[in-house]
Protein backbone atom coordinates (compact mmCIF):
# COMPACT_ATOMS: atom_id res chain seq x y z
CA UNK A 1 0.00 0.00 0.00
CA UNK A 2 1.43 3.35 -1.00
CA UNK A 3 0.54 6.34 1.15
CA UNK A 4 1.34 9.68 -0.39
CA UNK A 5 3.84 11.88 1.39
CA UNK A 6 2.71 15.08 3.11
CA UNK A 7 2.15 18.21 1.06
CA UNK A 8 1.54 21.78 2.19
CA UNK A 9 0.50 24.99 0.48
CA UNK A 10 4.11 25.83 -0.41
CA UNK A 11 5.97 22.53 -0.12
CA UNK A 12 6.01 19.04 -1.57
CA UNK A 13 7.60 16.30 0.54
CA UNK A 14 8.60 13.46 -1.75
CA UNK A 15 10.95 10.61 -2.58
CA UNK A 16 14.51 11.57 -3.49
CA UNK A 17 15.59 12.02 -7.13
CA UNK A 18 19.00 12.02 -8.80
CA UNK A 19 18.77 15.79 -9.38
CA UNK A 20 18.51 16.27 -5.58
CA UNK A 21 22.03 14.98 -4.97
CA UNK A 22 23.97 18.13 -5.85
CA UNK A 23 21.81 20.65 -3.91
CA UNK A 24 21.63 18.33 -0.90
CA UNK A 25 25.42 17.90 -0.97
CA UNK A 26 25.78 21.69 -1.11
CA UNK A 27 23.73 22.21 2.06
CA UNK A 28 25.54 19.32 3.80
CA UNK A 29 28.87 21.06 3.10
CA UNK A 30 27.69 24.48 4.31
CA UNK A 31 29.40 25.30 7.64
CA UNK A 32 26.38 27.31 8.85
CA UNK A 33 23.84 24.60 8.03
CA UNK A 34 26.06 21.95 9.63
CA UNK A 35 27.15 24.07 12.60
CA UNK A 36 25.48 21.74 15.12
CA UNK A 37 26.61 18.52 13.44
CA UNK A 38 29.98 16.89 14.12
CA UNK A 39 31.34 17.40 10.59
CA UNK A 40 30.56 18.63 7.10
CA UNK A 41 29.61 15.85 4.70
CA UNK A 42 31.60 15.07 1.56
CA UNK A 43 29.69 14.58 -1.68
CA UNK A 44 30.07 10.80 -1.28
CA UNK A 45 28.76 10.90 2.32
CA UNK A 46 25.83 13.11 1.33
CA UNK A 47 24.92 10.86 -1.61
CA UNK A 48 25.10 7.79 0.66
CA UNK A 49 22.76 9.52 3.13
CA UNK A 50 20.25 10.21 0.34
CA UNK A 51 20.46 6.55 -0.68
CA UNK A 52 19.68 5.45 2.90
CA UNK A 53 16.73 7.87 3.00
CA UNK A 54 15.49 6.60 -0.38
CA UNK A 55 15.68 2.92 0.63
CA UNK A 56 13.82 3.53 3.90
CA UNK A 57 11.07 5.48 2.12
CA UNK A 58 10.74 2.64 -0.41
CA UNK A 59 10.61 0.11 2.41
CA UNK A 60 8.29 1.93 4.84
CA UNK A 61 6.43 4.46 2.68
CA UNK A 62 7.81 7.28 4.85
CA UNK A 63 11.08 8.65 6.19
CA UNK A 64 13.27 11.71 5.76
CA UNK A 65 11.69 13.15 2.62
CA UNK A 66 13.16 15.56 0.11
CA UNK A 67 11.44 18.94 0.49
CA UNK A 68 10.68 20.80 -2.72
CA UNK A 69 9.42 24.36 -2.88
CA UNK A 70 6.41 24.21 -5.20
CA UNK A 71 6.83 27.73 -6.61
CA UNK A 72 10.40 27.20 -7.83
CA UNK A 73 10.71 23.42 -7.96
CA UNK A 74 13.91 23.79 -5.91
CA UNK A 75 15.06 21.24 -3.37
CA UNK A 76 15.28 23.18 -0.11
CA UNK A 77 16.35 20.34 2.19
CA UNK A 78 14.90 17.40 4.03
CA UNK A 79 12.21 16.98 6.69
CA UNK A 80 10.65 13.80 7.91
CA UNK A 81 10.35 10.91 10.30
CA UNK A 82 12.87 8.23 11.22
CA UNK A 83 12.37 5.16 13.40
CA UNK A 84 15.13 4.64 15.97
CA UNK A 85 14.63 1.09 17.29
CA UNK A 86 17.61 0.85 19.65
CA UNK A 87 20.12 3.69 19.31
CA UNK A 88 19.06 5.83 22.29
CA UNK A 89 18.16 5.26 25.93
CA UNK A 90 14.62 6.40 24.99
CA UNK A 91 14.37 3.99 22.01
CA UNK A 92 12.37 2.56 20.43
CA UNK A 93 11.08 5.87 19.13
CA UNK A 94 10.27 7.75 15.96
CA UNK A 95 12.05 11.06 15.57
CA UNK A 96 11.13 14.06 13.50
CA UNK A 97 14.01 15.99 11.98
CA UNK A 98 14.85 18.69 9.47
CA UNK A 99 17.75 20.25 7.60
CA UNK A 100 17.21 23.14 5.20
CA UNK A 101 19.55 25.12 2.98
CA UNK A 102 20.37 28.55 4.42
CA UNK A 103 18.47 30.61 1.77
CA UNK A 104 15.28 28.94 3.05
CA UNK A 105 15.76 29.71 6.75
CA UNK A 106 13.41 32.12 8.57
CA UNK A 107 10.59 31.72 6.04
CA UNK A 108 8.47 29.23 8.02
CA UNK A 109 9.34 26.33 5.70
CA UNK A 110 10.73 24.02 8.42
CA UNK A 111 7.71 24.59 10.64
CA UNK A 112 5.31 24.09 7.71
CA UNK A 113 6.93 20.82 6.65
CA UNK A 114 7.36 19.54 10.21
CA UNK A 115 3.71 20.31 11.02
CA UNK A 116 2.68 18.23 7.99
CA UNK A 117 4.99 15.42 9.16
CA UNK A 118 3.44 15.43 12.63
CA UNK A 119 -0.02 15.20 11.06
CA UNK A 120 1.25 12.25 9.02
CA UNK A 121 2.79 10.60 12.09
CA UNK A 122 -0.33 10.85 14.22
CA UNK A 123 -3.19 10.81 11.71
CA UNK A 124 -1.83 8.39 9.06
CA UNK A 125 0.68 6.22 10.93
CA UNK A 126 -1.19 6.50 14.27
CA UNK A 127 2.09 6.68 16.21
CA UNK A 128 1.78 7.10 19.98
CA UNK A 129 4.65 9.58 20.25
CA UNK A 130 7.17 11.50 18.17
CA UNK A 131 10.46 12.78 19.57
CA UNK A 132 12.97 15.34 18.40
CA UNK A 133 16.44 16.14 19.66
CA UNK A 134 19.37 18.36 18.88
CA UNK A 135 22.56 19.70 20.37
CA UNK A 136 21.98 22.17 23.21
CA UNK A 137 23.71 24.73 20.98
CA UNK A 138 21.06 24.48 18.24
CA UNK A 139 18.64 27.06 19.62
CA UNK A 140 16.72 27.58 16.34
CA UNK A 141 15.84 23.87 16.14
CA UNK A 142 14.87 23.82 19.80
CA UNK A 143 12.63 26.84 19.22
CA UNK A 144 10.98 24.99 16.34
CA UNK A 145 10.31 22.00 18.59
CA UNK A 146 8.54 24.36 20.98
CA UNK A 147 6.50 25.96 18.16
CA UNK A 148 5.42 22.47 17.12
CA UNK A 149 3.92 21.95 20.59
CA UNK A 150 6.58 19.50 21.73
CA UNK A 151 7.54 19.27 25.41
CA UNK A 152 11.11 19.32 26.68
CA UNK A 153 11.96 16.01 28.37
CA UNK A 154 15.52 16.76 29.46
CA UNK A 155 19.12 16.31 28.36
CA UNK A 156 21.09 13.28 27.21
CA UNK A 157 24.52 12.48 25.81
CA UNK A 158 24.37 11.49 22.14
CA UNK A 159 25.70 7.91 21.90
CA UNK A 160 27.40 8.63 18.57
CA UNK A 161 29.72 11.24 20.08
CA UNK A 162 32.41 11.17 22.77
CA UNK A 163 31.03 12.47 26.08
CA UNK A 164 33.47 15.42 26.02
CA UNK A 165 32.57 16.48 22.45
CA UNK A 166 31.17 20.03 22.28
CA UNK A 167 27.98 18.69 20.64
CA UNK A 168 27.50 15.61 22.87
CA UNK A 169 24.86 17.10 25.16
CA UNK A 170 21.48 17.02 23.44
CA UNK A 171 18.05 18.23 24.42
CA UNK A 172 15.11 15.84 23.98
CA UNK A 173 11.54 16.89 23.15
CA UNK A 174 8.44 14.77 22.63
CA UNK A 175 4.83 15.05 21.56
CA UNK A 176 2.22 12.40 22.30
CA UNK A 177 -0.55 11.48 19.89
CA UNK A 178 -3.11 12.29 22.59
CA UNK A 179 -1.70 15.77 23.15
CA UNK A 180 -1.42 16.37 19.39
CA UNK A 181 -5.03 15.34 18.75
CA UNK A 182 -6.42 17.32 21.68
CA UNK A 183 -4.45 20.42 20.77
CA UNK A 184 -4.97 20.37 17.02
CA UNK A 185 -8.65 19.57 16.52
CA UNK A 186 -9.48 23.15 15.56
CA UNK A 187 -6.92 23.49 12.73
CA UNK A 188 -6.22 20.00 11.41
CA UNK A 189 -6.30 19.76 7.62
CA UNK A 190 -6.40 23.55 7.40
Amino acid sequence: MTISAPETARLRLRQWRTEDLAPFAALNSDPEVMGCFPALLSREESDALVERFRVLIDLNGWGFWAVEEKASGALIGMVGLHHQPDRFSFSPCTEIGWRLAKPYWHKGFACEAATACLAYAFEVLALDEVVSFTSIHNLPSEALMQRLGMTRQGLFLHPGLPADHRLATHVLYSLSRQRYLSGNKHHRHA
